[in-house]
């Protein structure tokens, strides 16, 4: 099956306004890497080999959320991700559910830390731990109590300075969705972060086009007014990035 069989085109009579990029500028996000480093490390290369092959334009990337969790080197994505500059202009991180949960249970909490596990966070905690071990034989109270001193200060700082909605343009960037009937500018948090069917069965009333992760796709998602892009790169093996110049749209993936 070829790259361009899996995504599904947007018809053009289905968008007589289409959504803008400002010009003199580019943006590409990425959606949920969920711990697959080495994935995360191909894509960007493909980035950068697209990035470079186009005219001269102030890029942005944005990564959508979720890099923790499920996969095995949630420690690995991190700090690639901080560590991240040229070709970029700017990188800008955008919090999943996943980064609220990790954020709670470094707090120390035994029934956060609980949940983190129920939601795949055992990866997480794993590859911060590191060969110790010690860690198959420890207890939640033990994990609890030593997680945060196990997880760096910058990682936490860098996830912590995330942000919970992006607008460059006629694009909005949100990790899972926006509210239905809501204003941008009184979204609630909780919508953005875990919203699901009520954002991705709605027709679109709300002002641009809405590009998210958190909900698996086999393809590339096109709704009504928005894109999702979170192709299950833990399970697939795809991790999925689009394009976006003027009103142009282009996908890579891994």
């Amino acid at each position: 099956m070829s790259l361009f069989s899996l995504f599904k085109r947007r018809p053009v009579q289905d968008s007589p306004a289409l959504p803008r990029i400002p010009a003199g500028e580019r943006a590409y996000a990425i959606g949920d890497i969920h711990g697959c480093d080495d994935l995360f490390a191909a894509l960007l290369a493909k980035i950068a080999a697209d990035n470079a092959c186009r005219e001269p334009a102030r890029t942005t990337l944005v990564l959508l959320g979720d890099l923790v969790d499920r996969g095995p080197h949630s420690a690995a994505v991190v700090e690639r991700a901080m560590g991240l500059g040229a070709p970029f202009d700017a990188v800008r991180l955008l919090i999943g559910n996943h980064e609220e949960c990790f954020l709670a249970a470094l707090s120390g909490d035994r029934s956060r830390v609980r949940y983190f596990f129920r939601i795949g966070g055992d990866t997480t905690i794993r590859s911060y731990w590191g060969d110790d071990p010690g860690y198959d034989a420890a207890c939640f109270d033990e994990l609890a109590e030593g997680l945060a001193a196990r997880v760096p200060p910058e990682h936490i700082d860098f996830i912590r300075r995330g942000e919970d909605m992006i607008r460059i343009g006629d694009y909005v960037f949100v990790h899972a969705g926006v509210r239905p009937g809501t204003i941008l500018e009184r979204q609630r948090r909780s919508d953005l972060r875990w919203i699901r069917d009520d954002f991705l069965n709605s027709d679109g009333g709300w002002p641009g086009t809405v590009v998210h992760g958190h909900t698996i796709t086999e393809a590339v998602d096109f709704g009504a007014n928005r894109i999702g892009i979170d192709t299950g790169a833990y399970a697939s093996g795809t991790l999925t990035a689009v394009g976006l110049e003027g009103t142009d749209q282009w996908f890579l993936s891994t």
